[in-house]
C-alpha cells in the first residue's frame, strides 16, 4: 500500500497466479503446437498443391492459433458450431395418429401407440446473485430432481424474446398531461424488451399406455417433479392442448397435426 502524488492511498494487487502464460505471439504453449502442425501441414502439401497454397495454409494457422475472438479459437468455435449441428439434427419421432383431441385436452401426446408424453414448461430463475448457502441448496434440490425421476424423462431450453406488452403502459389520451412521458416510456420498455430474452425450459416425462395404472403413475411422477420444480423458486405450467402440441413439435415429434 502507497500513497499517489495526490496523496490518495493505493493498493498495488499482484498479479494473477492462474493466468494462462503466452509463449511469444501465441497465447500458450497449446496455441504455438497448432501452428507447428498446420505450419508442418503446409510443408507436406507445398509439393503437390504450389509453395503459395503451402504458405497459405500456415498463414491460416498462424490466424487460428493467435487470434481468439471472444476468447475462443476459430476452429474451437467450429467444432462447437459441428457439435451442436450434429446434436440438433433431425431426430424426428412421429406422433402416433391415433391421439386425438381429448388425449391432448387431459395433457398427453403420442409418440406411439403404447407410450405417451406429458410436458411441463417453465421458465429460469436467477443465480448470480444468490448467497453461497442458497446455492448448494438449489443445487441439491437439482440433483434430487435428476435423481427422483423415473422411466424417460426429456429436457429442452430454449431462448424466447420477451413480449414488451406486459410491462408497457396504458395508451393514454393526447389530453393526458403524462402523454409523452408514457410514450417514451413505452418505447424504453420496447427497446429493453428487444435486446432482451427470456429463458424457456420443457420438460417431458414419458409414460406407458393410458390405463389407469400407467396414467397414475405418470400423473404421480408430474406432481412429485412440479413439487421440486416449485422448491427451486419455478413456476411450472402443464401444458395441454395447443400449447402441448406446439412443445411436442419443439421436441421434434413430427406428425403432430394429426393429433389436435
Amino acid at each position: 500500500m502507497g500513497l499517489s502524488e495526490d496523496g490518495v492511498p493505493w493498493v498495488e494487487l499482484p498479479e494473477r497466479v492462474d493466468r494462462r502464460l503466452r509463449l511469444g505471439p501465441f497465447p500458450s504453449a497449446r496455441d504455438a503446437l497448432k501452428f507447428l502442425c498446420y505450419a508442418a501441414a503446409g510443408a507436406v502439401l507445398a509439393p503437390f498443391l504450389s509453395l503459395p497454397g503451402g504458405l497459405a495454409l500456415a498463414a491460416l494457422g498462424f490466424v487460428v492459433a493467435t487470434w481468439r475472438p471472444d476468447g475462443l479459437a476459430l476452429d474451437e468455435r467450429a467444432l462447437t458450431v459441428l457439435r451442436w449441428k450434429l446434436r440438433s439434427g433431425p431426430q424426428e419421432v412421429p406422433v402416433s395418429p391415433r391421439v386425438g383431441g381429448p388425449l391432448l385436452r387431459r395433457g398427453y401426446v403420442g409418440l406411439s401407440s403404447s407410450e405417451y408424453v406429458a410436458v411441463i414448461r417453465t421458465g429460469g430463475a436467477p443465480l448470480a446473485y444468490l448467497p453461497p448457502a442458497e446455492l448448494a441448496r438449489r443445487f441439491e434440490s437439482y440433483r434430487d430432481l435428476l435423481r427422483a425421476s423415473e422411466g424417460r424423462f426429456a429436457y429442452l431450453s430454449t431462448l424466447v424474446t420477451i413480449h414488451a406488452r406486459s410491462f408497457s403502459p396504458g395508451t393514454a389520451h393526447a389530453s393526458d398531461p403524462d402523454a409523452a412521458s408514457r410514450a417514451g416510456y413505452a418505447e424504453l420498455v420496447r427497446l429493453l424488451c428487444r435486446r432482451r430474452l427470456a429463458r424457456r425450459v420443457f420438460l417431458a416425462v414419458a409414460g406407458g399406455t393410458t390405463s389407469p395404472d400407467s396414467s397414475a403413475a405418470l400423473e404421480g411422477q408430474i406432481s412429485s417433479l412440479t413439487e421440486r420444480l416449485v422448491g427451486l423458486g419455478l413456476r411450472p405450467v402443464r401444458l395441454k392442448d395447443r400449447a402441448l402440441l406446439e412443445a411436442a413439435r419443439s421436441f421434434g415429434w413430427a406428425g403432430g397435426e394429426s393429433a389436435a
